[in-house]
């Protein structure tokens, strides 16, 4: 990491916070802003003070001063390593979209979701007392290399200028099949296997018929057989972590969705103690938690708590940043 100094204030680069389960990643963002847009390390100071001078004004509103985004959003289910770029850095974070990325997820077997995880509502149930530790590590071996991953009907992607959940809950036809999408899963590891010694439980929210019916209107038009009927106990049997564990279900002739989810590592920027020079830690989300109530005394360096921790992680992008309306 290039050694900040004066002479490269205003500050531009990136850096990865730890983003908790719980908030979207653009409340985590946004809060992070809020700290940014008010530090000389990331403003430059003339531009400060004007924007103090402006708060205070009347009926005024002053425009944010700093340019900063994300490079990958996490879901709110989902917690881990959200790579934020400051400045002339939002420019380098399109680097961090099609980059290797590590996930650790806990899958729980019976029941899929209209969504594939926790969040969502129960699509259908199904046998899992048949799945064994050693079949499912047999499986693994069909979601690992270049694969085809499917996008739930229940997702933000849109076909024909239209969102898929409105299709799905509107029980609009599927104009055509939604497109498989090509990922690379570089490794696949079953880490531990709790059998039916754990806490997790299925959503309590279901589908009701009604949207049940229109799911399979929707799907009915492009598919055979849709399923999502539950399946009683005595038959036997997109990169989305959510899809391989949900493909992974039905492959196993069960069901399964998501229960957590932890972005481990992003390119360079990982939770855990950095492995070699070449990579970063995440700043604890705790730490830009404190200071949204109270941003604490400077140091003897002139840099609050939050400030010391994001210098300590900062990748800089060389030469001077000017900073830009936020868009």
């Amino acid at each position: 990491m290039p050694k900040i100094t004066s002479p490269h204030l205003p500050l531009s680069g990136l850096f990865a916070v730890y983003k908790p389960s719980g908030p979207t990643s653009m409340s985590v963002l946004e809060d992070i802003k809020k700290l940014i847009c008010k530090s000389p390390l990331f403003v430059e100071r003339d531009k400060l003070e004007n924007r103090q001078g402006r708060r205070h004004g009347k009926g005024k509103r002053a425009k944010d001063t700093v340019k900063i985004g994300q490079g990958g959003t996490l879901d709110p289910l989902a917690d881990g390593v959200l790579v934020v770029g400051v400045g002339k850095g939002t420019k380098r974070l399109n680097e961090f979209l099609d980059c290797v990325k590590e996930y650790r997820t806990t899958a729980l077997l019976g029941c899929e979701t209209d969504s594939y995880d926790s969040e969502g509502a129960r699509v259908r149930v199904a046998p899992w007392r048949h799945v064994t530790k050693d079949v499912v590590e047999a499986m693994l071996e069909r979601f690992r290399g270049e694969i085809l991953q499917t996008p739930p009907i229940f997702s933000a992607l849109k076909m024909d200028g239209k969102p898929l959940y409105e299709y799905a809950r509107r029980g609009i036809p599927l104009p055509r099949p939604i497109e498989k999408r090509k990922v690379t899963v570089h490794s696949l590891e079953l880490m531990s296997w709790l059998g039916s010694d754990h806490n997790y439980c299925w959503p309590e929210k279901q589908l009701t018929p009604e949207e049940k019916g229109a799911m399979v209107k929707a799907l009915g038009s492009v598919e055979e057989d849709p399923m999502i009927k539950d399946v009683p106990e005595s038959v036997s049997g997109g990169t989305y972590v959510r899809s391989i564990v949900h493909d992974l279900g039905h492959a196993l002739g069960s069901a399964a969705h998501i229960v957590t989810l932890t972005r481990v590592r992003q390119g360079r920027f990982m939770i855990e103690a950095p492995e070699s020079k070449q990579d970063e830690g995440c700043v604890p989300w705790e730490v830009f938690e404190r200071a949204k109530d109270n941003e604490g005394e400077c140091d003897e360096s002139g840099h609050r708590e939050w400030e010391r921790e994001v210098l300590d992680r900062f990748d800089v992008v060389e030469g001077k940043s000017q900073t830009e309306d936020a868009a």
